[in-house]
C-alpha cells in the first residue's frame, strides 16, 4: 500500500472517520497514480479506517488503472448498471457497521452525489477531507519536483517560440498556434490552462482573450502559459516588447520586475506566506501603480495549477520546504497596455530556486 494511502489511513483512525470517498481526479492521482478525466461518469476512491481501499470505475478503464500500479479491489461498472448499487453490496461485505464518522472533499463532491453517499451510511457525521489531502499535497517530493522541473522548461521554451514567432501583422491566434504546435511535437498533450498571447493594450488586461489582434511596433507582447507533463503543471508569464519601449512601459517593467524580485528574496523556509504578497505590492503601491494591481502574487502549484495555498497578503501560513508555487506581479493600464512576469519557485532548504528560467530583463524584439 502506498504510503499516502497509510497517512490518510492514519488520520482517519486519528480522526475516528470510518471512511473517506475521494472523488476529484487530482486527489485521486495523488492517492493511486491514475491519471483521467471519467467526465460525467462517476470514479472515486473509498479509504476505510480498516479495511482493504476501493477503487469505483467505469469497467472500460479498469486496465488502464492496473497499469498504473494499483493492486487493490477494483469495482468495475458499466454504462447500464448504478454503481451506488454495487458501492453499497461492496461496503456491506466490509461490515463497516454503523460509522459516527465518513469524510468527503466537501468543495467536489456533487449534491447529487453527496446524497448518493450518504444513503449508504445514514446518520453520519461528514467531516471534510480536503484540509488533510491539502497538508499531504502541499509539500512536494523529489519525484514531483523532478517532474514539474522538467514542466517548467517545457514552459520556457514556450515562450521563447512564442518570441520567435513575433514579427509585424502576425495575430495573437497565429503566436498562439504556433507556440502549442511546437510544444506538441516535443510530446506535450495538453496545456495547463488556455494560452495567452496579448499584444498591446490587450496585455492590460489580466486574464485577456487572445484573438486577431495583429502585432505592431510599440506593443507589449504578454505571454502566459504552462504544460501538464506526467500529471503535474507548470505556469510562466513573461512580456517582451516589440521594436520599441516608451518611457512610460519601460518604467512599468521596471516596477514590476523589482517587485518580482523582492518578492522571491522572501521565498525562505519559515516566513509568512502572506508576506510575499505584501512585499511586492508595497514596491508597486509606491511607485504609483497599487490600484493596478488587482491580483494576488501566486498561488501553489502541482498537480493543479492552481492549488493550495492562496499566495495573497491575508495568508498567515508558513512556507516550508518542498513547495511549490507561482510569484506573480503586474501592472494593467485600461487602454494602454500592461505587463506580469512570473516564475515557478521552489522552497529549498535555505531558500528558493526559481524553476522556470527565461530572462526577466526587458526585451525588445526587433
Amino acid at each position: 500500500m502506498s504510503k499516502r494511502i497509510e497517512k490518510i489511513q492514519t488520520w482517519l483512525k486519528e480522526q475516528n472517520i470510518e471512511a473517506v470517498f475521494i472523488n476529484s481526479k487530482e486527489n485521486v492521482f495523488y492517492l493511486s497514480n491514475f491519471l483521467t478525466d471519467p467526465h460525467e461518469r462517476l470514479m472515486g476512491l473509498f479509504l476505510f479506517k480498516e479495511a482493504e481501499p476501493l477503487f469505483v470505475l467505469p469497467a472500460m478503464e479498469e486496465g488502464q488503472l492496473r497499469s498504473a500500479g494499483w493492486q487493490h479491489e477494483i469495482l468495475g461498472y458499466k454504462d447500464h448498471e448504478n454503481p451506488w448499487d454495487l458501492i453499497k453490496a461492496s461496503i456491506r461485505r466490509r461490515k463497516t457497521g454503523n460509522p459516527e464518522k465518513l469524510a468527503i472533499e466537501k468543495e467536489v463532491l456533487s449534491y447529487s452525489r453527496s446524497k448518493a453517499f450518504l444513503s449508504l451510511f445514514p446518520k453520519v457525521e461528514v467531516i471534510n477531507a480536503e484540509d488533510k489531502l491539502n497538508e499531504l499535497r502541499v509539500v512536494k517530493d523529489e519525484r514531483e519536483i523532478e517532474i514539474i522541473r522538467r514542466a517548467a522548461e517545457m514552459a520556457d521554451f514556450g515562450v521563447q517560440t512564442g518570441v520567435n514567432a513575433l514579427q509585424e501583422g502576425i495575430t495573437e491566434m497565429e503566436v498562439l498556434a504556433k507556440i502549442e504546435f511546437e510544444l506538441k511535437k516535443k510530446g506535450i498533450r495538453q496545456m495547463s490552462f488556455s494560452t495567452m498571447v496579448l499584444f498591446g493594450e490587450k496585455s492590460g488586461e489580466p486574464h485577456g482573450n487572445p484573438g486577431s489582434r495583429q502585432l505592431k511596433a510599440g506593443d507589449f507582447v504578454l505571454f502566459d502559459l504552462g504544460v501538464v507533463l506526467e500529471g503535474y503543471c507548470s505556469d510562466i508569464t513573461r512580456t517582451v516588447a516589440f521594436k520599441t519601449v516608451s518611457d512610460k512601459q519601460r518604467e512599468i517593467y521596471d516596477t514590476v520586475l523589482k517587485a518580482e524580485l523582492a518578492s522571491l528574496e522572501v521565498s525562505k523556509p519559515g516566513n509568512r506566506i502572506g508576506d510575499l504578497d505584501s512585499t511586492a505590492r508595497k514596491i508597486i503601491s509606491d511607485a504609483g501603480y497599487g490600484e493596478y494591481f488587482p491580483h494576488r502574487i501566486g498561488h501553489g502549484m502541482g498537480i493543479n495549477v492552481h492549488e493550495f495555498p492562496s499566495m495573497s497578503h491575508m495568508n498567515d501560513g508558513v512556507l516550508k520546504e518542498g513547495m511549490v508555487y507561482t510569484i506573480e506581479p503586474g501592472i494593467y493600464l485600461p487602454e494602454v497596455g500592461g505587463v506580469r512576469i512570473e516564475d515557478d519557485v521552489l522552497v529549498t532548504e535555505n531558500g528558493y530556486e526559481t524553476l522556470t528560467k527565461f530572462p526577466k530583463d526587458l526585451q525588445i524584439i526587433e
